[in-house]
């Protein structure tokens, strides 16, 4: 995976975070990017977009995050998900995780913490 080209899939229901999370990741360099509003949005884009890497909130609309992410690994097994949320209690840690997603970060979250764990997914981890 060449990490520069990535098709990252950013889904949550305030539109600042996901600017923040866009942010982000365009000062690092990367700059091929969709939106969701809330859970069904993102399966429905995951499904038709080429997407590599997904963070997803879990407190949404229509669909919450955990649910999300059940719905994209059963469209793609491989599918590199990432929870992002302020919601992070040991509960909801642990069925994101089981669900699938490759990793939680907690809200407020700051540059590094995103890009570290990018970085794990595009070497494999």
């Amino acid at each position: 995976m060449v990490s520069q080209d990535l098709k990252f899939l950013i889904s949550d229901d305030s539109i600042l975070a996901r600017k923040q999370l866009k942010d982000v990741l365009t000062s690092a360099g990367y700059s091929n990017f969709v939106e969701a509003r809330d859970g069904k949005e993102a399966v429905t884009l995951y499904a038709k977009e080429k997407i590599d890497v997904v963070f997803l909130d879990i407190v949404m609309p229509q669909i919450d995050g955990i649910e999300a992410v059940k719905q994209i690994k059963a469209i793609d097994d491989n599918a590199n998900i990432v929870m992002v949320s302020s919601v992070g209690t040991q509960g909801q840690i642990k069925a994101a995780i089981e669900a699938g997603a490759k990793d939680f970060i907690q809200k407020p979250f700051v540059s590094n913490q995103i890009l570290t764990v990018l970085d794990n997914i595009v070497k494999g981890n």
